[in-house]
């Protein structure tokens, strides 16, 4: 009797197996994340930050994104959100800086301030884009923005800590942008519409999370087959 129950259990085992796996992924794809498909160090591009709800029952009402001023974007253009009014601020540069047709920039954009019209946003279980145009970017390889989620409630989240290399990712990161080194804009900031290669780039990242998660489960049923395998062998053993 003592060894039927290891394999009347193996179904158990693997839901919970399983539910775990999933529950891991999803935890870690819920963030307010920014990405492109053209922005380079020195260069100009768009920008997506795609913004997920968290919540149970309210849905998400504002966005504020905080830009780099030092140095700053002397060219920030917002992509109209249906449902959505967008706002502009901007900071006074001191001193001014020189833009690439050699004109003077004595203010640029410091936050995009994104509200939701009465009785819409994004709903428990849904996420929404918000894309920007601009540039320069800066000459690194990383680029932090800090974003403050608004909900229904009244309630905020915060994406504003740095993730830092070697340490566990906090709760509530602040929204890393990697800098390509290939540049797609011309010197005016113009930038190609993202949707299919910032889709194919999102996409791969999605497969190859989905393979490792389809191999992980294969070799765990692999592994308590073979168990069930052998307890079987050694029942039969013991029968004859």
């Amino acid at each position: 009797m003592s060894l039927v129950r290891p394999l009347r259990r193996l179904p158990v085992v693997l839901t919970a197996a399983g539910a775990l796996l999933l529950a891991g992924t999803g935890v870690a794809s819920a963030h307010v994340t920014v990405s492109s498909a053209d922005a380079s160090p020195g260069g100009y591009g768009k920008v997506t930050f795609s913004v997920p709800d968290e919540s149970d029952a309210a849905s998400t009402v504002g966005l504020r994104i905080q830009l780099p001023t030092d140095p700053p974007l002397t060219s920030v253009r917002a992509q109209p959100v249906p449902g959505w009014t967008v706002t502009l601020t901007t900071v006074a540069l001191d001193p001014p800086v020189t833009s690439d047709d050699g004109g003077t920039v004595d203010s640029a954009v410091s936050v995009v301030d994104f509200q939701a019209d009465p009785g819409t946003g994004i709903a428990p279980g849904q996420f929404q884009e918000f894309a920007l145009s601009g540039g320069p970017f800066p000459d690194v390889d990383r680029l932090t923005f800090n974003v403050v989620q608004t909900y229904s409630d009244g309630s905020e989240a915060a994406w504003i800590e740095p993730t830092v290399d070697g340490q566990p990712e906090p709760e509530h990161p602040a929204p890393v942008l990697s800098l390509s080194a290939a540049a797609g804009t011309d010197a005016h900031g113009a930038a190609p519409t993202i949707s299919s290669a910032s889709a194919a780039a999102d996409d791969g990242g999605d497969t190859t999370a989905t393979v490792a998660l389809v191999l992980a489960v294969l070799g765990l049923l692999a592994g308590l087959a073979g168990l069930g395998l052998g307890l079987s062998a050694r029942r039969r053993t013991v029968s004859s």
